[in-house]
């Protein structure tokens, strides 16, 4: 995410690999010094594995990170799987607080307006909320610069609520959970005995799923699926999955796609 400042980003989420976005992205390497990066903080959703490894490979950084995550989530990440700690004998972090339904901004981007959306979900296997969530172990985020449109990011969607349906509605670019094709889908490939529902997603086809509440968005809205796993017949461009994404007017992420508001 970035604003007016070209050298001044915002990572959402820090992902295993991070590393290779990194070098396949030049804006990201601004090359003033020698390690250098256009990163300017770490923005979280929660603190699932898969949205905090790559807090590990920014360990050679120069200063500490400034980290945005709700205190639910730098718990987790300080006592049940200790990046925060880990990092201490590195480059360090800077935990700024973040709070559901409260707007905040990150230093460097002053121009952007975010606000943290809690949402239903899943805290990491590590968390000791993981049977009892509270408000603040997941989070989805709108994203706003000044006066222009919005756009509603949520990796993570075990359901909709009313909430959540609203900032949908308002943003003209959702980016959400499309993890999951089917409940069942991992079971009935064999790679775990786990619905979709019990991991804190929200499987895409199905009564009451994903793409019927895409559906019933105003038409302006672009509509794009992100957080994909790797067993989702959507990732093969000519499943009849895909074809129906396309027949609806859903987009799939991909590497490198840029968005502008």
């Amino acid at each position: 995410m970035s604003g007016q400042d070209p050298h001044a980003w915002a990572l959402v989420n820090a992902s295993p690999d991070i590393l290779r976005q990194l070098a396949a992205h030049p804006d990201l390497q601004p090359s003033r010094t020698r390690r250098d990066s256009a990163l300017c903080a770490v923005v979280l959703c929660d603190g699932q594995v898969d949205h905090t490894t790559g807090l590990l490979l920014l360990r050679e950084s120069t200063r500490p990170w400034p980290l945005y995550c709700t205190s639910n989530v730098l718990e987790d990440l300080s006592r049940g799987n200790p990046v925060v700690e880990v990092l201490k004998h590195f480059c360090g972090t800077v935990h700024h607080r973040i709070d559901p339904d409260v707007a905040f901004t990150v230093e460097a981007l002053p121009q952007i307006i975010w606000r943290a959306v809690a949402v239903d979900g899943k805290p990491a296997p590590y968390s000791p909320n993981r049977l009892s969530p509270l408000k603040g172990d997941n989070v989805a985020f709108v994203l706003r610069e000044n006066e222009g449109g919005s756009a509603f990011y949520a990796p993570g969607l075990a359901a909709i609520d009313e909430a959540v349906w609203q900032h949908m509605q308002a943003a003209e670019v959702v980016l959400v959970d499309g993890t999951f094709w089917t409940d069942d889908e991992m079971i009935g490939l064999g790679v775990s005995r786990k619905r979709a529902q019990e991991l804190g997603h929200l499987p895409q086809s199905g009564p009451g799923g994903m793409l019927e509440w895409l559906a019933r968005l105003p038409a302006r809205t672009r509509k794009i699926l992100i957080h994909i796993n790797n067993t989702n017949p959507i990732l093969n461009e000519s499943s009849v999955e895909a074809r129906e994404l396309r027949d609806r007017g859903v987009e799939v992420a991909s590497d490198g796609m840029e968005i502008t508001l």
